[in-house]
């Protein structure tokens, strides 16, 4: 995927997580209540740098972080641009479980790029990227340089989840890089899947059994807050990207009042949000597939795919039934790998999220690979196109998908009757071949124990600024629409004609980008929804 700023890589590992589980991606079943329903709830609502802040979690709230360099050892090279940026990074204790604030503690780290304007400081934003599982503690420095001239007016903060990246992350041992896969073109396949996902989850069980029930989006809201006292902010700012979106939904209906400018990009509405997260969003992703495909028949003498679009499509369903047949070996050693039908729709669904040139280039690069090697023919891998395998298929060193599946499934419970997905699978393979396998497969939550908690509902108003592609594969217009209805008091950006998850600060739209900036700056919403257009050429 060429190489983005962090802040993108962060919004396009929401393309393979998101992807993967979802997402997205992609952005949703996020609810709250009129007031604070729970004890935890009450507590956090109440504790701060106030009076009578509630026992026990008034500590949390009173800290002071000991901000200090960010350099975590000599190869980080994260931790060395960031503090080459000015920016400083610190841990904040909260407690793993609310309801016992006494009990058992955890760390999440933060990041912050002070405010250098501070006659017209506006106060702290706090930046989430997506996933879930991302992290942002190394974006501050990319979201100034999007901000422009209003970005030296706020503390820009970054921070990873708890258990993810730099906050106490989760490690269950996988041997994959992503759940997201799909069933394949047959029972056998499927069947194999049901005992992959269901090792999955099993891992995690086994390794981290005494946390899982804690990580989830309430829990990370409730984190967000505690952050928001230890800045020493009344109200705090907020970027989301793609499932960050929905986060910043749960975090307004669990604190209302606690939030100030709220930007949400790539939005998932309540009901979007499940582990299955990309269930319906099938003709999204066909429609970015096409126009991919249109792209590549134009640049056939470049990656010999087809001279139609009609003939480039053909070609990714040869590579699928031969994958089929027998795993395809791209590579060669000791860089080889096998992929079969249940991994290759992953690689679509990763590389469709962003039409930019580079994107496409990168997935029209793979699809040329995997069509020699469904001709029996041998093949070479590029540097860029060896790391995305490697990730996909053995998990590297990233946290990212087993942080991402244990606050899906500690968010919101799955289907448990493997029949029930296979139904659904067949119900929909005919009108999505390629999709509907992946969209409705099984996954870990199918096997992961039930959520201690219910899903957030949305029954507040929150005047939040929602930005949404016409053709977002991930989080779905229709779904960032949703959204927008739900909060009536929020203004809707719509970027018409692009094929892209997550806008702001990585897409290049002058239109979004000053949109955004115009409110961040003033605080002051449109006046009504504005719809800006895709750059031609």
């Amino acid at each position: 995927m060429n190489t983005p700023s962090p802040a993108l890589r962060r919004a396009s590992a929401a393309g393979l997580a998101l992807a993967a589980a979802c997402l997205t991606a992609s952005p949703t079943a996020a609810t709250a209540t009129a007031r604070p329903t729970t004890d935890r709830d009450r507590a956090a609502a109440t504790a701060g740098h106030v009076p009578g802040a509630a026992a026990g979690l008034d500590r949390y709230y009173r800290q002071r972080p000991a901000w200090g360099g960010c350099v975590q050892g000599p190869g980080d090279k994260t931790g060395h641009d960031l503090e080459k940026a000015g920016v400083r990074c610190a841990d904040v204790t909260v407690p793993l479980d609310y309801a016992d604030p006494r009990g058992r503690t955890i760390t999440v780290a933060i990041s912050r790029l002070k405010a250098t304007d501070t006659r017209h400081r506006i106060g702290s934003i706090l930046l989430n990227n997506g996933g879930p599982g991302g992290t942002a503690l190394e974006s501050p420095p990319d979201i100034r340089m999007a901000m422009r001239e209003t970005g030296p007016r706020y503390d820009i903060i970054g921070f990873d989840p708890r258990f993810v990246g730099r906050s106490t992350p989760l490690d269950c041992h996988w041997p994959v890089g992503t759940s997201l896969l799909a069933a394949g073109l047959g029972r056998g396949s499927f069947e194999r899947q049901v005992t992959l996902q269901k090792g999955l989850a099993d891992k995690c069980r086994a390794t981290n059994a005494s946390v899982l029930p804690y990580i989830s989006t309430r829990n990370t809201a409730r984190d967000m807050d505690v952050i928001r006292g230890v800045l020493g902010e009344r109200k705090i700012s907020y970027l989301g990207y793609s499932y960050g979106t929905y986060l910043g939904t749960v975090y307004t209906q669990m604190f209302p009042g606690r939030f100030d400018r709220t930007v949400l990009d790539g939005a998932l509405a309540p009901d979007d949000y499940s582990p299955r997260l990309l269930r319906g969003a099938e003709p999204e992703n066909e429609r970015a597939l096409s126009a991919w495909a249109a792209w590549a028949a134009r640049r056939d003498d470049a990656y010999g795919l087809g001279r139609s679009r009609a003939a480039v499509l053909a070609t990714v369903h040869r590579i699928v039934a031969a994958s089929a047949r027998g795993p395809l070996t791209v590579g060669t050693a000791p860089h080889a790998f096998r992929l079969d039908d249940t991994q290759v729709p992953s690689l679509l669904v990763a590389g469709i999220a962003d039409d930019t040139d580079p994107k496409r280039a990168a997935l029209a690069e793979q699809l040329s690979v995997l069509a020699r090697a469904a001709a029996g023919q041998p093949t070479r891998l590029s540097p860029e196109f060896t790391e995305v395998l490697r990730g996909m298929l053995t998990g590297g060193d990233a946290n990212s998908p087993m942080a991402q599946t244990a606050i899906i499934c500690g968010d919101k419970p799955a289907p448990r009757d493997p029949e029930r997905y296979w139904r659904d699978i067949e119900r929909h393979r005919a009108e999505h071949p390629l999709f509907g396998p992946l969209t409705r497969n099984i996954g870990p939550c199918a096997f992961w124990d039930r959520p201690r908690e219910a899903p957030t509902t949305v029954h507040r108003d929150a005047p939040a600024l929602i930005v949404a592609a016409t053709g977002d594969p991930r989080t779905t217009y229709r779904s960032g629409r949703a959204l927008h209805g739900l909060l009536p008091s929020s203004r809707l950006i719509t970027l018409k004609g692009a094929n892209r998850h997550a806008l702001y600060g990585e897409y290049g739209n002058a239109c979004v980008d000053g949109e955004v900036n115009r409110y961040l700056a003033t605080g002051r919403l449109p006046a009504d929804d504005r719809t800006c257009v895709k750059r031609s050429g």
